[in-house]
């Protein structure tokens, strides 16, 4: 089978979790620190702080913010549900925001109705607007920090499908992880991600105390000496009740590995884009289906097609299985799960359903051969003039 997308690893990676694992420490040792000034380096951020997952990341960033359940969480309703979730668990309101159905950004129309008919709240903090730079297209960041400011909302960057993308929206240009119009970014190092850990992510931040309390939250909530000039140093405490959200030495090695190779993965997922692109908006494929719109910065985390007959995405992606070809929808729309219709009640936006309906996620993936890549769109192609 050819999946819709799977980790890529190389001998140096194998290399470098082979020596951690041959060391002293394993975990809360010196990879740790290593693998987070190499992402502050590529990213241009201040602080880095590394945790073990893109959820623990979005969990993190949200407490350090001082959300809590006085305050109301909006994200676009295409996303995956750790978006939503982690303000949740802080007891928060969950809003969701509709999307543009052709690229499955958040829609900055719905997002301004949404803070219009919203309550004034007096709380340390009100709210978060959590944009998701969706497939490895970058959101309209600035534009979403304008109207976060204009009612005293935050901003974090869902950044978990794009570090590496870049977009002409805003001034400056918009850059995915830079936090130049965000509170943080967060990334995940999940297999199928640009940057694979096992699993792992991280908070990114120009905001020195939201990294102070993020990285407290990572561990407890314990607070160490920074050095042995305590009077006494083995000393510590709990300042907070946080949670066990460490990233090993195991995987901050690889992911070390990882991300001095992102350039060039990005590098392969353009090219591999590309060759859909080309193909895609030809006959018969320009009849039964539309690609994603082509961005020169785009990461391609996914290559999600859409199909303009909805009918035709389920029997694409049956048809396409039989094919040996695994195919995803990203996503069901958050509202339509039954944790939050339970919750919320039915809810349906036009632009996330269009979306929704429609959308299939064909094979991206660095090193998928061009060989395997000629199958898919030849029996793409076979589907398209067949049904």
């Amino acid at each position: 089978m050819i999946p819709y997308s799977k980790q890529d690893l190389t001998d140096r990676d194998i290399a470098e979790v082979t020596r951690v694992l041959k060391s002293d420490l394993i975990t809360q040792g010196p990879e740790v620190d290593l693998f987070e000034d190499a992402l502050k380096t590529e990213f241009s951020v201040d602080h880095a702080v590394a945790c073990s997952s893109g959820t623990a990341a979005l969990h993190l960033s949200y407490a350090a913010l001082g959300v809590d359940s006085q305050s109301i969480g909006i994200v676009p309703a295409i996303t995956f549900s750790a978006t939503a979730n982690a303000f949740r668990y802080l007891g928060a309101e969950v809003r969701f925001c509709d999307i543009n159905p052709q690229t499955g950004l958040i829609c900055l129309e719905s997002l301004e109705a949404i803070l219009a008919e919203l309550p004034r709240v007096d709380a340390p903090c009100p709210g978060v607007i959590a944009p998701v730079s969706f497939a490895g297209s970058v959101a309209p960041l600035n534009s979403v920090k304008k109207l976060a400011d204009s009612i005293g909302f935050k901003t974090i960057e869902d950044a978990s499908h794009s570090p590496g993308a870049f977009s002409s929206f805003g001034t400056p240009p918009e850059r995915s992880c830079s936090c130049i119009h965000t509170e943080a970014a967060c990334v995940s190092f999940h297999p199928v991600k640009h940057i694979c850990c096992g699993e792992g992510g991280v908070v990114l931040t120009n905001n020195q105390k939201l990294a102070t309390i993020a990285r407290q939250l990572r561990s407890h909530g314990i607070e160490r000496p920074n050095d042995d000039s305590h009077e006494t140093p083995w000393f510590y405490q709990q300042n907070n009740l946080g949670w066990n959200y460490r990233l090993t030495d195991i995987q901050s090695a690889l992911g070390r590995s990882q991300l001095q190779r992102l350039p060039d993965q990005l590098k392969l997922r353009r090219k591999i884009a590309d060759k859909y692109q080309r193909a895609l908006r030809e006959y018969p494929f320009n009849e039964s289906l539309m690609a994603p719109p082509l961005e020169e910065g785009h990461a391609w985390h996914l290559y999600i097609i859409r199909f303009k007959e909805p009918t035709m995405r389920d029997k694409a992606h049956k048809f396409l299985k039989s094919e040996g070809i695994m195919t995803q929808v990203h996503y069901v729309p958050l509202y339509r799960h039954p944790y939050y219709e339970n919750m919320y009640g039915e809810v349906r936006l036009p632009g996330a359903e269009k979306f929704y309906q429609s959308c299939l996620s064909i094979p991206m993936f660095p090193n998928l051969s061009e060989k395997d890549q000629d199958h898919v769109l030849d029996s793409l192609e076979h589907f398209c003039l067949n049904s």
